[in-house]
């Protein structure tokens, strides 16, 4: 089953055609998408916009690079929602959360007590996690081993092999999109084609992170099956059997997906 785990569908980029871009998605074969939200006021619109389609499920969170202009009340907001949506299998986790040492002049300490915070939130209601973790994978990795969540993924990995293994080491698989199809993003390919079975899942992070296809054009979740193909071809597979895998590992570390599909959606 072919899985987009992460996608702003929800961002303003989509406003004018969301409905025609999830139409060209369910077209190009893309059986389930994963709309993670990035602060507080998106809440209602990444619930909403799960609530209307059987193929779309949503995360709440808070991302790093949006805690400086977010509340201390944001946290106890995030509490509320997530309690409101216990019986609900279109959330999937709690996400977009993590730290970002990429981005100058972001206050590194409110991340890391939001990122806390929200892991806490995760354990508490027994929620994988959608992780944010550029350029700060050894912090997200320390906290996440002070909380243990149950699983999730860790978006856009960009690390090392040994950080690899903790985070699968920890129940965790590793997001891989659009970087992945650019033949100078050596790093990223080598862990496309070296990692265990187990350790991959693919997302577009459309609007975002477009592949090198694209150029600097709209990302969008049709991109997935493209991507697949770039993935298959590193690891020397054919491409649905790189679509089953990584289907099967999102199901596992996104366990709500599979009660998702049950109630009519994928």
């Amino acid at each position: 089953m072919l899985i987009d785990t992460h996608c702003h569908l929800d961002a303003p980029e989509f406003d004018a055609d969301r409905a025609a871009v999830l139409a060209a998605s369910r077209a190009a074969g893309v059986a389930m998408i994963v709309v993670p939200a990035v602060q507080a006021a998106d809440f209602d619109a990444v619930r909403a916009l799960a609530g209307a389609h059987r193929d779309v499920g949503y995360a709440l969170g808070i991302h790093p690079m949006f805690v400086d202009r977010a509340a201390d009340a944001d946290l106890a907001r995030l509490r509320a929602a997530l309690s409101a949506a216990r019986g609900d299998p279109r959330l999937q986790a709690v996400g977009e959360i993590g730290l970002d040492y990429f981005v100058p002049g972001l206050d590194r300490e409110r991340q890391r007590q939001f990122y806390v915070a929200q892991l806490r939130l995760a354990a508490e209601f027994d929620l994988p996690v959608l992780l944010h973790v550029r350029r700060a994978v050894d912090h997200v990795l320390r906290e996440l081993r002070r909380v243990r969540v149950p699983g999730g993924i860790a978006h856009a990995f960009n690390g090392s092999e040994q950080q690899a293994g903790i985070f699968l080491d920890l129940g965790l698989a590793l997001g891989f999109g659009g970087a992945m199809t650019f033949e100078r993003a050596t790093r990223i390919r080598g862990l496309a084609a070296r990692l265990p079975p187990e350790a991959h899942v693919l997302e577009t992070d459309a609007p975002y992170m477009a592949p090198a296809w694209l150029g600097r054009a709209r990302n969008t979740p049709a991109e997935l099956p493209r991507i697949a193909g770039v993935f298959a071809g590193l690891r020397g597979v054919e491409r649905d059997e790189a679509v089953r895998v990584t289907g099967d590992n999102a199901r596992r570390v996104l366990p709500r997906l599979g009660a998702l599909i049950a109630a009519g959606g994928g």
